[in-house]
């Protein structure tokens, strides 16, 4: 790990703070020990809750890099990630990560997501949003086309 590059991550969620531009958070993603891409927080000023300092680094590393999977890669990350950002992160498969703060500093903050793992773990029907099954023998003709497909690329 290189302090150098936590260092920036933190640097981009104080600037993300004191220039107005959005929440404290910061990430970078690095290999061979250079900097791909960087992100900061933009949920509202892109008014979208998926632009999370993560999941902007993943995007702008994958552009780069032209490639969905972040081989190789190591992830900084000011904060522990959420739970969002921490299925991006499996997805994409970087090496490592390194996260700064804890989600228990981010929730004394107000960015508390326990009540995100909460719902998870309960019955479709009774999370907060319901969730509503409908229509799934229709929708299996997308996985069917899917398995169907010779030149598939798996992920």
């Amino acid at each position: 790990m290189s302090e150098v590059f936590m260092q920036r991550a933190i640097a981009l969620a104080v600037e993300n703070v004191t220039s107005g531009r959005g929440g404290p958070f910061g990430a970078l993603i690095v290999r061979d020990n250079k900097i791909i891409a960087e992100g900061a927080n933009q949920v509202t000023a892109g008014h979208d809750p998926t632009a999370h300092a993560e999941i902007v680094a993943i995007r702008e590393a994958c552009r780069v890099l032209g490639d969905f999977q972040l081989t190789g890669c190591d992830l900084y990350t000011s904060c522990e990630p959420c739970p969002m950002c921490l299925g991006a992160i499996y997805w994409a498969r970087p090496a490592r990560v390194y996260f700064g703060s804890t989600a228990a500093d981010a929730a004394a903050a107000g960015f508390d997501d326990a009540f995100i793992y909460q719902q998870i773990a309960l019955p479709d029907a009774d999370r907060k949003i319901p969730f509503i099954e409908t229509m799934r023998e229709e929708s299996l003709a997308c996985f069917r086309a899917w398995s169907e497909k010779a030149d598939r690329v798996e992920y």
